[in-house]
């Protein structure tokens, strides 16, 4: 092993640069040439390279967003576009690769593995969803769940103050494990996740007990599901059968943005080391995470085809703690 790359795909998350500069400082202590891919998977087949040093990383573990860049590339999931992918990974002398993101990226990085047999692939999960499988959290969910609850808390307070039901949209595509840990942190009264058939009598039931018990206002926290934008229609129809004033707030891409907190910088770092170290110990086709406080590596194809499960305690304790 002398000469590594690394790039980051798909959305970004806040701790990638902590990740990226963790790495970089680990390769150059181990003697090992470091290449940054720009733009994910669409640098990797362009060959688009940009040298990585410690001045290249210097004053980046507060930054959000990435600065190898990120994209989403619909040409690296057909064979000819892995195939020249593989061809640019040859020509820059590369005998490893990390690869930052989440499982859309392993499931191209899983692909590729089949077409470069001959460069190892390591993967580090960075997922504002917190959706791949074979790790606790994801680098970039800490950030946006505390960015979430700190719009929920400022919410709470025109909340309070109007009287009013107010529907706040987090971002989870499939996954709810955003809606859930910042729904529980910030206190809602009710959840919609994907996990979980939408039901508009649940939902009204559980804010009209709430009323009745003498509640004022009530926050019903979101996920984005597969149509961001939902919020608005379930908005409309339990306004519809509680007669009640209500507002939607869709957070979007705020969730992305923003220095990381110390735990994604922690956890950036932590994985970056770890996927350099698996690198040397002759790892390949996996992903390095962290499972009840151990580092662990699961196989590449596992992190998306297998479902990670919400915490069943918190799933549980949230319909009491809600009430």
């Amino acid at each position: 092993m002398k000469r590594i790359g690394i790039l980051t795909s798909g959305g970004d998350a806040p701790g990638m640069n902590a990740c990226i500069r963790a790495a970089v400082r680990t390769a150059l202590a181990h003697d090992l040439a470091i290449v940054g891919i720009r733009r994910g998977y669409t640098g990797l087949i362009a060959g688009d390279t940009v040298p990585l040093d410690r001045k290249a990383i210097r004053n980046t573990i507060h930054l959000g967003g990435t600065i190898l860049e990120t994209s989403r590339n619909k040409d690296f999931y057909t064979r000819e576009g892995r195939l020249r992918a593989a061809a640019a990974i040859e020509r820059m002398g590369l005998d490893g690769v990390i690869l930052i993101g989440g499982e859309g990226t392993f499931h191209g990085a899983t692909l590729l593995a089949a077409d470069t047999d001959t460069t190892a692939l390591v993967g580090v999960p960075g997922s504002i969803d917190n959706d791949v499988y074979g790790t606790d959290y994801c680098i970039g969910f800490d950030t946006a769940a505390n960015c979430a609850v700190q719009a929920i808390d400022r919410i709470r307070d025109t909340a309070r103050s109007h009287e009013r039901l107010f529907f706040i949209e987090v971002m989870g595509r499939t996954a709810g494990f955003l809606a859930l840990e910042s729904g529980i942190a910030g206190g809602a009264e009710e959840l919609v996740i994907p996990e979980e058939e939408v039901s508009i009598d649940r939902i009204s039931d559980r804010i009209r007990e709430g009323f009745i018990v003498g509640k004022k206002s009530a926050i019903v926290v979101v996920a984005e599901g597969e149509a961001p934008g939902i919020s608005f229609r379930i908005a409309r129809e339990v306004g519809e059968r509680l007669a009640f004033d209500s507002r939607v707030v869709v957070l979007g891409h705020l969730q992305r943005g923003g220095p990381p907190t110390m735990r994604d910088r922690v956890l950036g770092s932590l994985l970056g080391v770890a996927a350099i170290e698996a690198l040397l110990e002759g790892r390949s086709g996996c992903m390095v995470g962290e499972r009840g406080g151990d580092l662990t590596c699961t196989p590449l194809e596992d992190t998306w085809q297998k479902k990670k499960p919400l915490d069943e305690d918190l799933v549980r304790i949230f319909s009491f703690l809600s009430e």
